[in-house]
């Protein structure tokens, strides 16, 4: 389920079985490197909204938490911990933050929930059909990785 009207209409009709909030990492700055996190931000976007059409209806797709790259950790890590628990407010079992920015690695530690990074693949070059199919075989991957972490969390 993504997050607009008809979905989040669904997805209060079906609370008790969407468990999994799925939410894009994405940084932005307007320095130098500029263009390295707006490919981040569209990879990242393919990526999860792939992600959620293969589990329609076990997922819900979140806005992205959208933080300025040169922002001290401690306050972007204070912020994230406000969504995550505005996500555990609202009753999700599961939380999966997916990003390409690879400073979340140096504190996935002090994230609640499973982080996913992945890095991104730039697609400003790529045809509109090569770029999909890209995107497709590395949703597949993930597949596998989230159903693994549902099956963790049972045990």
């Amino acid at each position: 389920m993504n997050w607009n009207g008809k979905d989040t209409e669904s997805f209060q009709q079906q609370k008790e079985y969407v468990d999994t909030a799925l939410v894009p990492l994405v940084p932005i700055s307007f320095e130098s490197d500029m263009k390295e996190t707006a490919s981040q931000h569209e990879f990242v976007q393919l990526l999860t909204m792939l992600l959620e059409k293969q589990f329609k209806g076990r997922i819900l797709l979140i806005p992205p938490f959208t933080y300025i790259k040169q922002q001290e950790e401690e306050e972007k890590l204070a912020a994230l911990k406000r969504w995550s628990d505005e996500i555990d407010n609202a009753g999700f079992k599961h939380k999966l933050f997916f990003t390409s920015d690879s400073n979340w690695k140096l504190t996935e530690d002090k994230i609640d929930g499973s982080l996913i990074w992945v890095p991104a693949v730039p697609l400003e070059h790529m045809e509109d059909s090569y770029k999909y199919s890209l995107i497709e075989d590395q949703a597949k991957q993930f597949v596998n990785i989230i159903v693994h972490k549902w099956q963790q969390d049972l045990s």
